[in-house]
């Protein structure tokens, strides 16, 4: 439908060190996810704290490291959980979606682990995946579970900042990252089974109204985390297929950034001291990697 666009090849910021990786692939996650995934570790939650420096969590073992500006990983905690998404609240606190325990709060400072949504209106959650701020402390995370085409019931919820929870949508064969645009009047959903954006208008009273496709993908895995720069330009980490692209603010493609090394391209946050270097986490390799952007990602609620 479109012509291709230029492509680039991202470089290797970093990569786990040894003495973090797994032997084998002997967690619960492994035993229930499909395809092969890497034994080691699974990358995935990029994101810049308040005073710029990088989280990122390892999903099916329960930790998140701090990777400093050389590279350098720290293990920040180690819990019986598996975490996925990572986002920084502007005072500090780091919100986790965690796969098998809802939205947590991590104490960076003593690895502590605190329940924050457990339940929705006495309901459990099935498995949380992903979670953005929007700039008045409104929390939009994705319940994805193991839904797909054979089942469409994953959801999207948001936690206004007072601590009311609501479903926004219940239909969603497997609803991953999420990110609004510079207006704050659009969410955009990764819907990974469909190998599709969903576009998710915000009506002023609160509801969602006119849900449609954005963006039709296909090949890999699906799309997996999102990021969004200054003019509404929306990068999305392909999984399976090695590759994060960028869309316009139309949904036209603008650029391909190819992996240099593994194929799952899981998660992705704009850094850097101008925003303008996109950091992704390629899970098959256990690596960061980085390539240049034309326009500054949008500030992150923590501020950077």
């Amino acid at each position: 439908m479109y012509a291709a666009p230029p492509a680039i090849r991202a470089q290797v910021f970093t990569r786990l060190p040894d003495e973090f990786r797994k032997p084998e692939g002997t967690s619960e996650w492994h035993r229930y996810q499909p395809g092969n995934q890497p034994p080691h570790s699974l990358l995935e939650g990029p994101s810049f704290d308040t005073q710029g420096r990088l989280y990122c969590v390892d999903v099916p073992w329960g930790r998140v490291f701090r990777i400093d500006r050389e590279g350098g990983f720290k293990l920040i905690a180690d819990y019986d959980g598996e975490p996925n998404g990572l986002k920084i609240h502007r005072d500090g606190r780091i919100f986790i979606a965690d796969y098998a325990r809802g939205i947590v709060l991590l104490d960076p400072e003593t690895g502590e682990i605190k329940p924050v949504i457990e339940r929705v209106h006495l309901e459990r959650l099935k498995a949380v995946n992903d979670l953005v701020f929007a700039s008045n402390g409104d929390l939009y995370f994705t319940d994805q579970g193991l839904t797909g085409w054979q089942d469409q019931t994953g959801r999207v919820f948001r936690r206004r900042a007072d601590g009311r929870v609501e479903c926004l949508l219940d239909n969603i064969p497997s609803p991953n990252g999420l990110v609004l645009d510079p207006s704050e009047s659009v969410l955009y959903v990764a819907v990974t089974r469909a190998n599709a954006i969903w576009r998710v208008p915000l009506a002023s009273d609160g509801g969602v109204t006119k849900v449609g496709t954005f963006i039709q993908m296909s090949g890999g895995g699906g799309p997996d985390g999102l990021a969004i720069d200054e003019e509404g330009n929306l990068a999305v980490a392909h999984v399976g297929m090695g590759a994060v692209w960028l869309f316009s603010h139309r949904g036209e493609p603008m650029l391909r950034i190819n992996s240099p090394l593994g194929a799952l391209t899981t998660n992705i946050a704009f850094g850097g001291a101008d925003r303008k270097t996109l950091y992704i986490t390629e899970s098959e390799s256990g690596s960061i990697l980085t390539a240049p952007m034309p326009v500054p990602g949008r500030v992150m609620y923590s501020g950077v």
